[in-house]
């Protein structure tokens, strides 16, 4: 339950139709599953109890008295066991049947839901609830009320409020949902029975996603199963568990599983509901507190090592390539504007120039223009390796571009000396000078025939202030951008299997191997030949890094959440001391090397995540970050 984490559940009994206290059994021993699995809200079907498939059964007394003795055992069952209980039965009060949710908790009833909007079919029943209705009616020892509006919070977990509709309520144009959004609610239950025919399936889900990402809340769902009777229809057991617009967790029609479950972030919807600045909580309507038990919620397999790319192969190939449409669009939008005559850009023979050089090449394929316009210059000195010197040459002949080579070493050594620096200093003077130098030259080589210098910088070197300040910092505009290191690669990857697939064997080639090469500035001498500077052994892993940046800029988390997070979706990988040293140095960097962000150059947004002064990330570039730093 630390840090906003809750673990959801919908469950389907085997049931018996019009059986409610044989009922019990299978209901009974779904609670003690769910329980001992660490959930904290568990959601039955709509008249699950009794099955919604009894007909005129429901109007009978038997069924009525039934089913109270059968909502008595399920409640003494949960004595002891602080877990908050949706339930599904028929609930007969002042002459009147509804079709309700009878909300348990540790031996108690603490409130009756009824549904607001029925099929012509139950209206034969059941009768409608007016939202402005409210009565209260017994329960045993327990006087509870029936009433729509209900919000159900927990004393343990603020950020865990409960609200509750069935069946149709889910599809009305006025879904009960919103009321009980606006009241507060972040987790909003439905107990379904919904037949199944051809179709639904897309539209159930599409509904239970899209209302989690319109209400920034969580979402549960459960369909009666297939233990319901089939004289007229089939039902499915379809069951989903959706937050802020993501599927989490399906049993899809059929699937024949009795419980799904799914760890979510009420943290982080209530981060959105903030971020987004129109959501209004009214709190009107009734709240009914419930106590749940301290322990703490298992993030095993709930937390992505890699936050910024989606599961699945299909998946990432499409995010991969929406992400290139984004900057060479962005990128051929700029080159017109400006009326280049063309584009210059640095190459290395490491992976951010290799991404800037892919996306320069779409962009001037959008604009119809040839790839020739495109001047790709390397610039080797003191740290560069024939390995990355060759990739850089190759990859500008594959491109079809303009290449020069420009050794800036003498122009280096003449600046040093100029600067009365001692050349054997291998400090940051030795380094920046360098960087510099080669922006002067691409800038001026741009000056001269009126093109567009193109930033290679990532985001996580941006997010770092892994940059050269007026050096690599500095473009006319900077595609990689938006792009996270992690993010790069996998990018440059796509587009080698791209080559690939097109006979382009070459290009593939010499991109695997750039996939292959260290992550290097390559600013100190080289080693043997071999580069001798690797950016992850100085400022970390970038896998852990890009995880810390999307946690925080996303969700504005915490350093200790983050590091339980990370503990979670590293383990085996990265110890608890590796993560804490790389953690404490992300937050003294992102907080200390805001000024170069301050003055970033244009570039595209390609996702959740950004850091543009320009509306993306503000933040004062003298803001301390003393405070940021794990508490264990």
């Amino acid at each position: 339950m630390k840090h906003g984490f809750v673990k959801l559940a919908a469950a389907v009994p085997e049931i018996l139709v019009a059986a409610p206290t044989k009922n019990t059994d299978a209901v009974c021993a779904l609670i003690d599953k769910a329980y001992g699995d660490g959930v904290h809200v568990l959601v039955f079907p709509e008249l699950s109890l009794t099955g919604a498939t009894c007909g005129d059964l429901f109007l009978t007394d038997s069924l009525m008295k039934n089913t109270l003795a059968a909502l008595e055992t399920v409640k003494q069952h949960t004595a002891g066991k602080k877990i908050l209980v949706f339930i599904g039965a028929p609930i007969k009060e002042h002459g009147k049947l509804y079709n309700c949710a009878v909300a348990i908790s540790d031996g108690a009833v603490l409130g009756v839901v009824p549904k607001t909007n029925l099929t012509s079919d139950e209206m034969r029943y059941f009768r409608p609830w007016s939202r402005e209705e409210y009565m209260m009616m017994q329960f045993g020892e327990d006087q509870v009320f029936l009433k729509a509006d209900h919000v159900f919070a927990c004393e343990d977990m603020p950020e865990l409020r409960v609200g509750c509709q069935i069946g149709d309520d889910l599809f009305a144009p006025q879904s009960p949902a919103d009321t009980l959004a606006k009241m507060g609610a972040d987790v909003i239950v439905t107990l379904a029975a919904t037949p199944e025919i051809i179709g639904r399936e897309d539209y159930r889900r599409n509904i239970v996603t899209a209302s989690s990402g319109r209400l920034y809340a969580a979402y549960v769902y459960a369909d009666a199963g297939m233990t319901e009777s089939t004289t007229d229809n089939v039902f499915s057991g379809h069951c989903m568990i959706a937050a802020n617009g993501v599927l989490l967790a399906e049993n899809p029609p059929f699937g024949g599983q009795d419980l799904i479950m799914a760890v979510v972030d009420l943290q982080h919807l209530e981060h959105e509901r903030a971020r987004v600045n129109n959501f209004d909580i009214t709190g009107d309507g009734f709240y009914h507190c419930f106590s749940l038990d301290l322990r703490e919620t298992d993030l095993t397999g709930a937390i992505s090592a890699h936050p910024f790319m989606p599961d699945g192969d299909e998946k990432r190939k499409q995010h991969c390539a929406r992400i290139l449409e984004i900057q060479a669009h962005g990128l051929a939008k700029r080159i017109k504007a400006a009326y280049a005559k063309g584009c210059v850009l640095a190459v290395s023979g490491g992976l951010d120039s290799t991404l800037a050089l892919i996306v320069t090449a779409k962009a001037m394929d959008i604009l119809g223009r040839p790839r020739s316009e495109i001047t790709t210059v390397t610039m080797p000195c003191f740290g560069t390796t024939v390995r990355t010197r060759s990739n850089a040459e190759a990859m500008a002949v594959e491109f079809g571009t303009a290449f020069r080579c420009v050794d800036i070493k003498e122009a280096v050594d003449i600046h040093f000396r100029d600067i009365g620096h001692d050349p054997e200093n291998l400090s940051v003077v030795y380094e920046n000078a360098q960087a510099r130098e080669r922006t002067q030259i691409i800038m001026d080589i741009a000056n001269a025939d009126n093109s567009l210098v193109i930033g290679t910088g990532d985001l996580s070197e941006l997010a770092l202030g892994w940059a050269t300040y007026n050096g690599d910092h500095m473009s006319n505009y900077g595609v990689n951008g938006g792009v996270p290191k992690t993010l790069v690669r996998h990018v440059v990857g796509y587009y080698a299997d791209l080559c690939e697939s097109e006979g382009k064997t070459a290009l593939a080639k010499v991109l695997r191997d750039v996939l292959d090469t260290p992550v290097s500035p390559e600013l100190l001498p080289a080693k043997d030949g071999e580069i001798a500077q690797k950016t992850e052994d100085i400022v970390g892993p970038y896998d852990l890094h890009d995880f810390f940046l999307y946690h925080f800029v996303r969700w504005g988390e915490t350093p200790d959440k983050i590091y339980r997070e990370a503990q979670t979706a590293f383990a085996g990988r990265f110890d608890d001391e590796t993560i804490e040293k790389w953690i404490n140095i992300f937050f003294r960097r992102f907080y200390s090397q805001q000024f170069k962000r301050s003055a970033l150059p244009d570039g595209p947004r390609v996702g959740s995540v950004a850091l543009s002064p320009r509306g993306a990330w503000i933040m004062p570039s003298d803001a301390c970050g003393w405070e940021m730093k794990t508490e264990k």
